[in-house]
């Protein structure tokens, strides 16, 4: 299955418990080895009339010709899912790389949607009381997913406005010190990329010192890129996939330095082809006993076999596929410059970004009393009023543990331009209304005209840069 894994350096790290142990059955069961009997040798009486005959299987086909036409999506599918779907999936991830990465159909695993992958990798990758590193901000859902069934620990990896959120190798160091000090046994490194909530790209080579991490201290790497198709703009996206294949061809396509095995990617096509109800997940893992550990895990979480025969067929369309991956691509340019420019007309500042559904807003300006530091207190008082007073629901940054008070998770693409332009409206009268407030507080304070044009000119346009990720 795609790139062979040969010994190397250093093997990959051990998987949990639930993962490498035989409770599962199917080593052992005849129910499971009848099974697999069956899958490599089918009876069919005009290819194979000396195949083995299915009669290990509680399926109900005595009325099956009532059924007709959508008998094949109502009868029985393995766990491997549909080898069309498959095919289809694996042509869909290196057509949104650019064909800078190659999938091979026979490493991934369907589950229900990226949710589902998520935690599915945590039970095969780490034991309860073990822990994952997360670059901060990260996707408030992941405390949940990840932790809430497995009992793993999640540790955030802090990050700071001062290169663009981008993640370090100190700051991985720090966070898994930090892991190894409170007893925690550190199994792996998960990502986003692109980046939700910041809505931006990894660069190439932060991608490299996070390899080279995991590879020294031998744990995993999760690259969720569910995001990866919604990349709008410069630079392009840097699929993990891409820097696995780079070093194996440097490695004259055999050997890997150890890191390929170590490097598993979640995808869906719940964000990038906006299908979030048919519950479509994948993971693709280039480590052999995880895809057999998923497999077997994934009869938890099917898709079913009539969203497969659908979504196989509209993926094989290969010319509407490139057509909506750039038509999608140019709308979201299009809706992130048209919230990006309307947020600045309001004195409202951003981490420019250039992939996702979202913009992370900058609004430290407007916390505190302008005595002190401010605090993540308030920023909850901030988001509070902006849900009560605005009418607007958005995320403050602390839900994503961001290590900074005051920035927040903006999406606009789940409504339409006229609904967006209420939301707009909305916060510029609501940082309209803060001005002039705080400027009443200033003249209270009886500062001279000059002093409060200093004051305002210092508070309120001092933080207007747009900062750059790039």
């Amino acid at each position: 299955m795609g790139v062979k894994l040969l010994p190397s350096g250093s093997s990959p790290p051990p998987l949990s418990r639930v993962a490498a142990s035989a409770a599962h059955g199917e080593d052992s069961s005849p129910y499971f080895a009848g099974w697999k009997a069956y899958d490599e040798d089918p009876y069919d009486a005009a290819v194979n009339p000396d195949g083995v005959v299915q009669m290990g299987l509680a399926e109900n086909q005595v009325s099956v010709d009532l059924l007709e036409g959508f008998r094949e999506n109502a009868l029985f599918q393995d766990y491997h899912g549909l080898d069309s779907f498959r095919k289809a999936m694996a042509r869909l991830m290196e057509k949104i790389t650019g064909g800078k990465a190659t999938f091979d159909p026979d490493r991934i695993v369907l589950t229900a949607g990226a949710t589902a992958a998520n935690e599915l990798l945590t039970f095969i990758l780490a034991d309860p009381g073990d822990a994952l590193l997360i670059p901060t901000p990260y996707y408030p859902g992941f405390d949940r997913d990840l932790r809430w069934r497995t009992g793993v620990h999640v540790i955030p990896v802090h990050c700071d406005s001062g290169n663009g959120f981008q993640v370090t190798a100190a700051a991985l160091q720090a966070a898994y010190d930090e892991a190894a000090a409170a007893g925690m046994r550190v199994r792996g490194v998960l990502i986003t990329n692109p980046s939700n909530p910041l809505g931006t790209t990894a660069r190439r080579a932060v991608l490299e010192d996070i390899l080279d991490f995991v590879a020294r201290n031998n744990v995993h790497l999760v690259s969720d890129e569910i995001y990866s198709g919604s990349a709008f703009a410069a630079p392009d996206l840097v699929s993990v996939a891409e820097l696995v294949d780079c070093r194996a061809r440097r490695h004259g396509g055999g050997g890997d330095d150890g890191v390929a095995g170590r490097v598993h990617v979640v995808y869906s096509l719940s964000k990038d082809l906006g299908l979030p109800g048919f519950r479509v997940g994948v993971v693709y893992s280039y480590n052999d006993a995880v895809v057999t550990a998923a497999r077997r895990m994934s009869s938890f979480t099917l898709v079913s076999s009539q969203t497969q025969r659908t979504l196989a067929a509209v993926l094989s369309d290969e010319a509407f596929v490139d057509s909506y991956i750039r038509a999608n691509r140019d709308r979201l340019r299009e809706r992130y410059d048209h919230v990006v420019a309307a947020l600045a007309g309001a004195s409202v500042p951003c981490l420019r970004s250039n992939a996702g559904l979202f913009v992370w807003m900058d609004m430290r300006r407007l916390l505190g009393d302008g005595e002190g530091e401010a605090t993540f207190a308030d920023e909850l008082r901030l988001w509070e009023k902006m849900l009560r007073e605005a009418k607007l629901n958005v995320s403050p940054g602390s839900s994503c543990h961001c290590s900074e008070p005051g920035w927040f998770r903006v999406c606009f693409a789940n409504m339409r331009l006229a609904t967006l332009d209420v939301a707009l409206a909305r916060i510029s009268r609501f940082v309209d209304k803060w001005t002039k407030s705080t400027v009443g507080k200033i003249n209270n304070l009886q500062h001279s005209i000059c002093d409060v044009n200093w004051l305002l000119l210092d508070r309120y346009h001092g933080s207007m840069r747009v900062y750059n990720s790039n």
